[in-house]
């Protein structure tokens, strides 16, 4: 540390002026000539970082590098600097998020199968336009789905360093609490447990043979009505064409009987005539016809 007696001051100027986190490499590249080992870089930086304790603010450590930044503790008074409120997230934007950071690389259809509910486009894009996730590739199916997985960007929101700095599921246990800390737009809506004992109450009235009888004799009425005023326009052919059917069969049978009882009236119409009479006019018929 003897050939950089500033050093430290050039980091903490320089972390300080950055737009945002300070990589090692960075930092290193800010010296000519003579650089520094990483291993001086780092030094200093712990020298940095023990000269903020009992400060309202820190050095952190993030996954892109260093940055300065107010402690936690003290959030609520330095948030009264601005006046707009900071952007709140929605539970199903925050759900979709840790699954792509748990699961990763994962496509929409893995979101939506886990989730029971389809992933609004919406919420990709806010992820995608925030550079909190991004497509590494894609599946190997027909369509081609995009593969998401999270970015360093992500990261450094969560004052992370690595993926391996994400909580296990295990330790997430108090809904209410992760609710208060990610300030989400959706309260935690506790589920309503009905007893087996209270079930008794939504059960129906005993219903007795007498009522039953009388339902069912107002549902006929209710069918008798429907029907006289919307007839069935095949019935009432049916109908006219059995009307027919009967109408005619009594034709049919006069008409029979009236050919049956032709022959008997022409025999009757003879019955007094003496046989000598007849025979003579057969053989007269006989003798005009020419075939004879």
């Amino acid at each position: 540390m003897a050939e950089f007696p500033t050093i430290k001051q050039i980091l903490e100027g320089a972390i300080l002026a950055a737009d945002g986190p300070l990589s090692i490499d960075l930092m290193i590249q800010l010296f000519e000539g003579e650089q520094p080992s990483r291993a001086d870089v780092r030094e200093a930086l712990k020298e940095i970082e023990a000269s903020c304790e009992g400060r309202g603010f820190e050095l952190k450590e993030v996954a892109t590098g260093y940055r300065f930044q107010v402690r936690t503790e003290y959030a609520e008074w330095v948030s009264r600097l601005w006046d707009e409120r900071p952007q709140r997230y929605s539970r199903a934007l925050l759900e979709t998020l840790a699954l792509i950071a748990y699961k990763q690389p994962l496509t929409r259809g893995d979101i939506e199968e886990v989730r029971g509910v389809a992933v609004s486009t919406n919420i990709i894009r806010t992820l995608l336009e925030r550079e909190w996730i991004r497509v590494v590739s894609h599946r190997d199916v027909p369509g081609r789905p995009a593969l998401y997985a999270t970015t360093k960007y992500f990261l450094d929101y969560f004052n992370l360093t690595g993926l391996d700095e994400l909580p296990t599921l295990s330790e997430i246990k108090d809904l209410g609490k992760v609710n208060e800390e990610l300030d989400l737009e959706e309260e935690v809506v506790e589920a309503r447990v009905i007893e087996l004992e209270d079930i008794t109450q939504f059960a129906p009235d005993p219903v007795s043979d007498e009522e039953l009888d009388q339902v069912t004799a107002d549902v006929n009425v209710i069918e008798d009505n429907i029907r006289n005023l919307f007839p069935d326009p095949d019935a009432e052919e049916d109908l006219d064409a059995e009307e027919d059917l009967e109408e005619e069969e009594p034709l049919a049978a006069e008409k029979d009987q009236a050919q049956t009882q032709q022959p008997v009236e022409q025999e009757d119409q003879f019955a007094n005539v003496p046989q000598e009479i007849m025979d003579a006019a057969f053989q007269e018929d006989d003798q005009d016809d020419p075939k004879t």
